[in-house]
């Protein structure tokens, strides 16, 4: 089995075209196949913020329920669309406010077609993906090693939003531990949610949130070859949305 996990799409549809051809797969019936029968697997946050959130909808749906040819794991993002799909009352801001001004714009037969498909594509989708012949588990904001086969509320709040310590930044982040460093498992963690400028690789873990939607890169993390691919990013570049580590 060979997969390749794509990092945070956030609606950057053309960065993810290019991402797709980079790897070797060819378009062909609306999908995305790729001549040795590799898998692609999102990371989650496949919307908001980014200018084609609706068409990475269609295409995920497109790759994972229709031809199940692809997996893909919620992100929080994911989760705040999914209740605003469902009428929840959510806040519609921190990205959400542009995939509502996209699905604003369908007529009514379209805003039923992409709410029915990503209710559908989120409702099918695992809380993280285990791998076992690759030991590897991908989880959108990561997972520790005591929550993994768990998928109880403190298992989703941890996959969704990371080790959130229940205080805030000043701009009104949420402050996360950084569980990484403490990860001693034997399992490979691929995650996502936090934009790194590079890649970062720590124990058995590897965050490929590029933050494409902030002007950086868009990434994918190859197995078994253990091997980044990335193109760069069409968006305006936003140095002070990047976490440093320490």
């Amino acid at each position: 089995m060979k997969i390749d996990v794509i990092g945070d799409v956030h609606g950057c549809m053309d960065e993810l075209h290019a991402l797709f051809l980079k790897l070797g797969y060819v378009f062909q019936n609306d999908s995305y196949l790729h001549p040795e029968g590799r898998i692609p697997v999102f990371v989650g946050d496949i919307t908001d913020r980014g200018p084609d959130s609706l068409a990475v909808i269609k295409l995920v749906y497109q790759m994972v329920v229709e031809q199940q040819k692809a997996h893909y794991v919620p992100g929080n993002h994911c989760n705040k669309l999914y209740r605003f799909f469902l009428g929840n009352q959510v806040q519609e801001k921190h990205g959400l406010e542009t995939t509502a001004a996209e699905y604003r714009a369908l007529n009514n037969r379209q805003q039923k077609l992409i709410r029915k498909q990503f209710i559908t594509l989120y409702e099918h989708a695992p809380l993280y993906l285990e791998l076992p012949e690759l030991n590897v588990i991908v989880a959108h904001a990561g997972i520790k090693e005591s929550l993994i086969g768990r998928t109880d509320k403190k298992a989703e709040t941890f996959v969704l939003y990371g080790d959130i310590s229940g205080e805030f930044h000043p701009d009104g982040r949420p402050i996360r531990r950084d569980w990484a460093k403490d990860y001693y498992g034997q399992t490979l963690i691929v995650y996502g949610h936090t934009p790194v400028k590079e890649p970062r690789i720590i124990n058995r873990t590897i965050n490929i949130d590029t933050g494409c939607v902030f002007g950086n890169k868009l990434t994918a993390y190859r197995l078994p070859e253990e091997k980044t691919v990335a193109v760069p990013s069409k968006q305006p570049l936003l140095e002070e949305k990047f976490k440093a580590f320490n």
